[in-house]
């Protein structure tokens, strides 16, 4: 697909510091740094999306949708349902082309390729930008299987070297302590918080560029969720993170950036569309937002 794309990305961890607070009733994490501002250089830019919009049949389901995905972040997709938040993230690793009705204008780059140019090769890109669902979803297959899935399908490795995967993958999902004397056991032996964890594994072990997380913890206690985004800010340095979240404690908790989408009814549409309203640092969307509708949004008056 991308010969001239580096296979792995530069790791590390953000520079900048901030101290923990409070902002329109919602803990931000202390760790959420900001980048570009007080002297922090703004980090690489791996993902951009411009004037993004999606149909569904003739229906518009969302429209110009501009965002940038940098490297080491988390960026956190909210807005109330119906908004276009799964529609956007499934255009970042093409999950949308599987929907028969589904129309994708404008342009997503992937380090300044175009993701639905000529040159992208739909599986490829797929490999390259992981996916985790808001349900967790393991293969009827053991543990093991289910993790050492993806690098079957993409090559050969030999037993030593999948055994070796298979560890690393579940050391880096937090999960390895937990199944490693029971890696033959079907993976419907774990709990929903574990299962979650190997699905996240799973996507790990075939080495993304990027990893995009679909509502991942809705269906999750509230201790798995903790042990989620424990997770996800132990792995942002290697791999950017993309969430869809309705919770907006959880987007303050673990996020650099926040897209707030909102829906919009033009007077000769029926249904409404969704629209990209602000995106910026999430220390800023949750404490001084630019847009009156963000505002009203975080603040429970609307949605």
């Amino acid at each position: 697909m991308v010969d001239n794309v580096n296979k792995t990305m530069e790791s590390g961890v953000s520079s900048g510091t901030s101290t923990a607070g409070t902002v329109q009733g919602v803990s931000v994490r202390p760790d959420n740094v900001s980048s570009g501002v007080h002297g922090v250089p703004a980090l690489e830019m791996i993902m951009e999306s411009r004037d993004l919009q999606v149909h569904y049949g003739d229906f518009l389901a969302v429209r110009d949708v501009n965002l940038k995905i940098h490297r080491n972040e988390i960026t956190a997709l909210i807005g109330p349902s119906g908004c276009g938040k799964s529609t956007i993230i499934r255009c970042f690793n093409r999950m949308n082309d599987l929907i028969p009705t589904a129309k994708v204008g404008g342009s997503v780059l992937y380090r300044g390729i175009d993701l639905y140019g000529p040159e992208a090769n739909a599986g490829e890109v797929r490999r390259r930008i992981g996916m985790v669902f808001q349900k967790p979803n393991p293969f009827p297959k053991s543990i093991y299987d289910n993790v050492a899935f993806g690098p079957r399908v993409n090559g050969k490795p030999s037993k030593a070297e999948t055994d070796e995967l298979v560890e690393r993958s579940l050391k880096r999902a937090a999960l390895w302590e937990e199944v490693k004397d029971r890696l033959k056991q079907s993976a419907f032996s774990l709990s929903g918080g574990q299962q979650q964890r190997l699905c996240i594994a799973r996507a790990l072990a075939v080495d993304p560029d990027v990893l995009l997380m679909d509502e991942p913890c809705s269906a999750l206690d509230p201790i798995a969720t903790a042990r989620i985004e424990d997770l996800m800010h132990e792995i942002k340095g290697q791999y950017p993170i993309v969430i869809v979240t309705h919770n907006m404690q959880q987007a303050a908790r673990v996020s650099d950036r926040t897209a707030f989408f909102n829906t919009e009814v033009d007077a000769d549409a029926t249904r409404p569309t969704g629209v990209l309203v602000e995106y910026d640092e999430t220390r800023k969307i949750f404490s001084t937002p630019s847009d009156p509708r963000t505002e009203q949004y975080i603040t429970g008056r609307m949605g």
